[in-house]
């Protein structure tokens, strides 16, 4: 077996997850079948952020360093046989940021040991990642307790001759919401044409954003729910409830490499009408919560019917001003949403030992380093789609619609460019889409 029979990191009571400003205790043990010469015994705490042009590529292009600190635990002279510990402790910066891991780049914070041998020796390496979560707190970006409502109107030609449009409008009763709370949305749609509208799909979408040699953009859908179309001349309101999953938080403070945004997308193929609203995920919650939902803006009946309705009206079916309820056809998370809903709310005391004994160390807030698989799109430039590997299961899909492009116009959305001919998104159903 060698010489060295251990050598390994260990931090103090098994801990994987700090927050930025905390100490970080731990020893370096090294177990020796015979005495080994060494020139020094070091233990470095490094953070930085990697960033690849290729999806799960260890060549990185663009590196960014947090911190970066060494001791020296001993000095030249030889280890007996047996079993040795050299305590260590660093303090972690305060602006240290979140543990993150994507398909394309990585923030990592890792403890590494060294043991210098002599000329013509073997070193010897070892290594301990731990994980940091820096909690955002929602409360300080700034309008988190404004309404978040938008709405589109689609104007629209059908049967040749024929004309309509549809009013599609969603809201949210917040606008951040932290792991494990559930997203309320409320989806008004008026349908003013004599044909149905296809299904109503909410998607939860999750864009990454890495500064690499060109912008690369990885999107994919977290939670997906499709509810029942509109009829002809009907007025509908569709009332719907997402899980927030454990997912990375927004932006990613103090990394200047990567960007975590998310939105939720509620849209209709046939007319094809996308609303676009913004949702930060957070770690502290949001202090006002709303007393009732708040509904989108009241939609207003047409005091002059145009000529297709009144065509309608004679032939049978009649324009009902009072909404109809959708019913939900099909849900992505429609088990875990039921656990969920039946499990301890959010705020409630942290579980303890079931033989009453204290737990050793206060429950961090969820940690999610990953984003799963995804398919990128680039900003600019070309090449093809890069399908990316993970062991995460995505939920099931039920759509093809594109992602967030709404109300921003495509400056926000494709990070301020057109896009190229050869760029993509991801269709969940059919697989990338090169435009």
């Amino acid at each position: 077996m060698g010489r060295v029979q251990l050598f390994e990191v260990r931090l103090n009571h098994g801990r994987v997850v700090y927050s930025p400003g905390e100490p970080l205790v731990g020893a370096v043990r090294v177990r020796l079948a015979a005495p080994l010469p060494f020139r020094a015994i070091r233990v470095t705490c490094t953070g930085s952020c990697r960033v690849s042009n290729k999806a799960n590529d260890s060549a990185w292009v663009v590196e960014e360093s947090y911190f970066n600190s060494a001791l020296s635990l001993a000095d030249k002279g030889s280890l007996p046989a047996g079993e040795h510990s050299f305590p260590f402790q660093f303090l972690l910066p305060a602006t240290a940021p979140t543990s993150f891991e994507g398909p394309f780049g990585k923030i990592v914070h890792q403890v590494r040991a060294t043991i210098d041998t002599p000329r013509f020796s073997k070193d010897h390496q070892c290594s301990r990642v731990f994980y940091i979560l820096s909690p955002l707190n929602l409360n300080s970006i700034p309008d988190i307790e404004q309404p978040n409502v938008a709405s589109t109107t689609k104007k629209f030609s059908y049967k040749l001759v024929k004309t309509g449009s549809v009013v599609l409008t969603a809201s949210t009763d917040l606008r951040g919401y932290v792991v494990g709370q559930v997203l309320r949305l409320q989806a008004d749609i008026e349908n003013q044409s004599g044909k149905d509208t296809s299904p109503v799909v909410a998607s939860l979408l999750q864009k990454v954003s890495y500064k690499a040699r060109r912008w690369i953009y990885d999107v994919r859908t977290i939670a997906e729910v499709e509810g029942a179309g509109v009829k002809a001349w009907r007025r509908a309101q569709w009332q719907e409830q997402v899980l927030v999953p454990a997912l990375p938080q927004s932006a990613l403070p103090g990394c200047s490499l990567i960007h975590v945004d998310y939105y939720l997308q509620v849209s209709l193929k046939q007319p094809e009408a996308v609303v676009t609203l913004p949702v930060f995920i957070g770690n502290i919650a949001v202090n006002h919560v709303p007393l009732s939902p708040r509904p989108g803006p009241g939609l207003v009946v047409p005091s002059a019917p145009p000529q297709e309705e009144a065509e309608a009206v004679a032939s049978g079916p009649h324009f009902f001003s009072d909404p109809v309820s959708l019913s939900t056809k099909s849900h992505s998370q429609q088990q875990q949403l039921h656990a969920a809903l039946g499990s301890v709310p959010h705020g409630a005391p942290e579980p303890r030992p079931q033989d009453g004994s204290p737990a050793p160390h206060p429950l961090p807030p969820p940690l999610c380093i990953s984003t799963g698989a995804t398919v990128p799109y680039f900003a600019e430039g070309s090449g093809g789609p890069v399908p990316t590997s993970s062991t995460l299961i995505l939920p099931p899909e039920y759509s093809s619609w594109g992602y967030p492009y709404g109300e921003w116009g495509p400056g926000a959305w494709w990070g301020g460019s057109a896009p190229g001919p050869m760029q993509t998104w991801l269709s969940p159903c059919r697989g990338p889409t090169v435009l």
